[in-house]
């Protein structure tokens, strides 16, 4: 084989567009992919050999410049391709074997071969074909009574692929995809990713022909499926290894549908914190080192808690932390009952305001503690801890009294009573002095207390009343709780004094 005139490798490490012998044909003279002209005679042949040994088939295109193109644009060249007897450059995988074959009817073949060191003779290799399994340059020349035909033929082998074992693995609802490219470590182990690479199918067969390849993010149905693993060279993907395959299994992850808010309530030192409807297939397991689905604590603090739905060493987990704090039960310190008016308003006063819920009688409970348009007679006052830590009641009686009255005979507010008393069951009002001396009892029947005793008038003074009555829920005899229990007896002149005195003042 003739040596020949010029050499050029062109890799595309500065990324031109253009490579060749002379100048670049856009003008860029940095361009170091170009080679010098070349020197000539006329009369001589030359050829050009293109050898795209790449996995790129991404084609070429050729240029020819010069000033023999303007003088002899038809003739200046041939551009016609030769045949070779071998065929193109041959890329086959590593443990192959390429047979060679130059078969030319009535002719005697010599084989030679090239690793590095020059063409060398195959000794005893004399007939048209030729089985290879090492990377070389080889040569054959075939021998005929009308001629002799030298051919070329490059071959080399890359290295097969091993596609590791990938272990099975889980795919947690709540998670739209799968990303598959957590399993190339495992399918490549110490294989580089720059020189293979890791594809994935649904059947065995489109892993073996390399074709529907999955998308990295895999979207999957629940249930069990295998996934078929094909690790390919990316210097030649004819060299592959697709005999691997791991099952991918949809697991429905744990939900978390308990509190995670619990209360310590003052009058009992424990609460229960977790899944209270535990599933059998879960495992569960706290911060504090238990594995049952709930536990009791007795202090504040965050809880951990990780549940586990586990199959076939697969598992999707999900973590709840709770929240235990401390909660006072409530506890009522008055009830403010402003009644004698059209409108009655009962508020309720709270000693540890918390969060409670409150509720008149039966109505649905609400975040405010005052009511407004209460209409006269018994109710049930609810306060409630929505934390759980217990419920208190008070049963209240709305009426009305006048604050003072002055029984001078001229029956204009000279007799006191409690107005709504028919609103209550068998209600009766005892009015004392400022000793406790019983005054006067009535009923809902009477018109009032005058003011007298054995038909004596009482002195100007405060006096105190209580009121009792029959509980409809229980029909006991109870005592009106946050009545404001007292009223005034007037002298009739000291009365029209101060009332002339100050006009606008209500007595």
């Amino acid at each position: 084989m003739e040596n020949p005139l010029d050499v050029i490798f062109f890799d595309n490490q500065y990324e031109k567009s253009f490579t060749g012998v002379g100048e670049d044909p856009t003008g860029d003279r940095e361009n170091a992919q170009y080679e010098a002209w070349l020197d000539v005679s006329p009369g001589e042949d030359y050829y050009l050999l293109i050898n795209n040994f790449s996995n790129d088939n991404s084609g070429f295109s050729i240029q020819f410049s010069g000033s023999i193109f303007i003088a002899y644009p038809d003739t200046a060249l041939d551009c016609s391709i030769i045949s070779n007897l071998l065929g193109p450059p041959i890329s086959a995988c590593e443990g192959e074997t390429v047979t060679l074959d130059a078969m030319t009817s009535g002719a005697t073949y010599d084989w030679q071969m090239d690793s590095g060191s020059g063409f060398q003779p195959i000794t005893g290799e004399h007939a048209s074909t030729l089985d290879v399994s090492q990377a070389a340059m080889y040569w054959v020349r075939v021998t005929t009574l009308a001629e002799t035909i030298d051919s070329y033929v490059q071959v080399a082998f890359s290295a097969v692929p091993v596609a590791n074992p990938v272990s099975d693995d889980a795919s947690c609802s709540g998670n739209s995809t799968y990303d598959l490219s957590v399993k190339d470590a495992e399918a490549l182990k110490s294989q580089s990713p720059s020189e293979y690479l890791v594809s994935y199918h649904e059947s065995q067969s489109d892993a073996i022909n390399g074709i529907n390849i999955l998308q990295k993010q895999y979207t999957m149905d629940f249930g069990s499926r295998p996934i078929f693993v094909r690790v390919t060279s990316l210097n030649n993907p004819k060299c592959f290894d697709a005999t691997q395959q791991f099952q991918l299994t949809a697991l429905e992850t744990p939900s978390i549908d308990f509190p995670l808010e619990g209360y310590l309530c003052a009058t009992n030192g424990s609460v229960t914190i977790g899944e209270t409807q535990a599933d059998s297939n879960y495992t569960y397991q706290w911060d504090t080192g238990e594995t049952t689905p709930s536990i009791s604590v007795t202090a504040e603090g965050d809880y951990t808690l990780i549940i586990t739905n586990a199959q076939n060493r697969l598992s999707c987990s999900e973590t709840a932390i709770i929240n235990v704090t401390e909660s006072i039960p409530p506890q009522i310190t008055e009830v403010i009952i402003e009644d004698l008016r059209n409108n009655n308003k009962v508020t309720l006063v709270v000693e540890n305001e918390d969060s409670f819920e409150y509720r008149l009688n039966d109505e649905p409970y609400q975040a405010a503690h005052v009511w407004y348009n209460v209409l006269p007679g018994a109710h049930t006052i609810t306060v409630n801890d929505p934390k759980g830590c217990g419920a208190i009641t008070e049963d209240i009686v709305v009426v009305g009294f006048p604050k003072f009255f002055t029984p001078n005979g001229d029956n204009t507010n000279s007799q006191w009573h409690i107005e709504g008393l028919s609103y209550l069951e068998n209600p009766v009002v005892f009015i004392y002095d400022r000793y406790g001396k019983l005054m006067k009892q009535l009923t809902a029947q009477d018109i009032g207390w005058d003011g007298t005793l054995n038909g004596k008038p009482m002195p100007s003074a405060d006096y105190w009343f209580k009121l009792t009555y029959t509980r409809a829920s229980d029909g006991e005899q109870v005592t009106a709780k946050y009545v404001n229990n007292h009223f005034a007896l007037k002298d009739d002149l000291a009365f029209h004094r101060l009332s002339a005195e100050n006009p606008d003042k209500t007595y």
